[in-house]
C-alpha cells in the first residue's frame, strides 16, 4: 500500500519557512521537529489528519556539510518558501526499485528511523509531482502531534507530461481521490481546509 505521507514546503531558512506556512494557513506551527544528520537540514512539523502531515524543511545553518547533495533540491533553492513536492509512505520501497525514484537510504531524527529513496543528485521528480519514497520503522511522526484541526484536501500537480505522471502514481498503487495532475508548467498546489476555512499552499 503506497499513500500521501506528508507535503514539503522549502525554505532557505526554517524560521522564514514556518512564517510563510502560518501566514497562508492562519494557524501556527506549534510542533517542534528536529535536525537530520544524513541530511544537514531541520525541519518543523504541523498534522494534516489521517496520518499525513505538512513539513517545512531548510539547511541547518549549525551542521556539517553533508557531503552529498541534500534531499528536495535544497542545495540549489533561493526561492522563497514554496511547497516543492511530497512524499509517499510505502510499506516496501524494494517493490517500487523499477521505477528509479532513487537508492534507499536509512535516516533517523531523535527516536524516529526510516528508509528512504533518495536520488542521487538530490533532484525532484518530475518537478515535484512525482513523491520521493518513505517507509517508516516503528513509530511515526503523527504519532505523538496535537492535532492542527488542519486536512489536506485537495493535492494538484501541474506537469508538461502529466500522463506520465499519472503513469507512475498507478504504478505506485496511489488511489487517492484528494490527487490530481493537470498540465502547466511544473509546480504543486494544496488545498488545505483549516479553522478559518479553505486555504492554498
Amino acid at each position: 500500500m503506497t499513500r500521501i505521507d506528508h507535503l514539503v514546503v522549502a525554505a532557505r531558512t526554517l524560521a522564514e519557512g514556518v512564517r510563510y506556512v502560518e501566514d497562508a494557513l492562519g494557524v501556527g506551527m506549534p510542533q517542534a521537529g528536529g535536525k537530520h544528520p544524513l541530511m544537514g537540514t531541520h525541519n518543523r512539523l504541523m498534522s494534516l489528519g489521517g496520518g499525513a502531515y505538512l513539513e517545512v524543511i531548510a539547511p541547518d545553518p549549525d551542521a556539517p556539510d553533508p557531503g552529498r547533495p541534500r534531499w528536495f533540491d535544497l542545495d540549489r533553492f533561493r526561492q522563497p518558501p514554496r511547497l516543492v513536492t511530497w512524499v509517499a509512505r510505502a510499506d516496501d520501497l524494494e517493490r517500487h526499485a523499477a521505477l528509479n525514484l532513487g537508492t534507499t537510504h536509512k535516516a533517523s531524527r531523535g527516536s524516529l528511523e526510516w528508509l528512504i529513496a533518495l536520488p542521487e543528485d538530490g533532484r525532484l521528480h518530475h518537478g515535484g509531482a512525482v513523491p520521493y519514497l518513505i517507509q517508516w520503522g516503528a513509530a511515526h511522526p503523527t504519532d505523538a502531534m496535537p492535532d492542527s484541526r488542519c486536512r489536506l484536501e485537495k493535492l494538484t500537480a501541474h506537469a508538461s507530461n502529466p500522463s506520465e505522471v499519472e503513469g507512475i502514481w498507478r504504478r505506485l498503487g496511489l488511489e487517492d481521490g484528494r490527487l490530481e495532475c493537470t498540465e502547466g508548467s511544473p509546480g504543486l498546489a494544496a488545498l488545505i481546509h483549516t479553522p478559518g476555512g479553505p486555504k492554498l499552499l
